[in-house]
């Protein structure tokens, strides 16, 4: 198969995703908020290359705001720690994409952190949140780019499932958090679909995706 027509197949395997979403978002609509009951996962880096049904990633969590804030800016540290590595990538893309979510992320963090302090001074900020980047310090050249490319993908992915799911609930107060939750998972989908086509471009493969969550 060629890269092209590679290509093409795992940008449709993320908008089939997105359309997946847009269906449940019309269908609970119309039906009550529901619990979710999947626990989260014991991660590995590995473990979240394929999102089955049902499968590890499906078991994100999002009780309420304060908790999606609290669970975002853990994940948030994790990816700008990871993409600070990219500053050794020979091409300038990857440093390019790295700076560009240190910078970003950074400046989200901030903003999720002073919430959490302004709304809820009372309540913990602990989490189970579970890490899904692998150490990328000794990598270098085609192993940190492609690495990189494979475990971001479903590290955004999370990203953009947690926020679909915060936004799908109604567990939001805010109208701040609407808004960011929703910028959150429209910038990391597109992204996502970056990172995919680099690692079409340059690796002849995509980052596994697999079947999107019942949401």
């Amino acid at each position: 198969m060629n890269r092209s027509a590679l290509a093409g197949i795992v940008a449709g395997s993320v908008l089939a995703t997105t359309a997946v979403m847009g269906i449940a978002v019309a269908a609970d609509r119309d039906s009550p908020p529901r619990q979710a009951t999947a626990q989260r996962p014991t991660a590995s880096p590995t473990s979240w290359g394929t999102m089955e049904p049902n499968g590890p990633m499906c078991g994100v969590s999002v009780s309420d705001e304060a908790d999606y804030l609290a669970q975002m800016v853990a994940h948030h540290q994790e990816a700008v720690q990871a993409a600070k590595q990219l500053q050794r990538s020979a091409r300038t893309e990857m440093r390019t994409l790295g700076a560009s979510i240190v910078t970003t992320q950074s400046a989200e963090i901030a903003t999720m952190n002073k919430w959490l302090a302004t709304w809820y001074p009372g309540r913990s900020r602990a989490t189970d949140y579970q890490p899904m980047m692998p150490d990328l310090s000794k990598l270098s050249g085609d192993a940190l780019d492609k690495t990189f490319l494979q475990d971001m993908i479903p590290h955004h992915m999370m990203a953009v499932m947690m926020s679909q799911q915060l936004l799908m609930h109604g567990r939001i107060q805010h109208p701040e958090i609407a808004t960011f939750a929703t910028k959150v998972r429209d910038a990391q989908h597109a992204e996502m679909l970056q990172m995919q086509q680099y690692l079409a471009n340059w690796f002849g493969g995509g980052g596994g995706m697999g079947m999107p969550c019942p949401m």
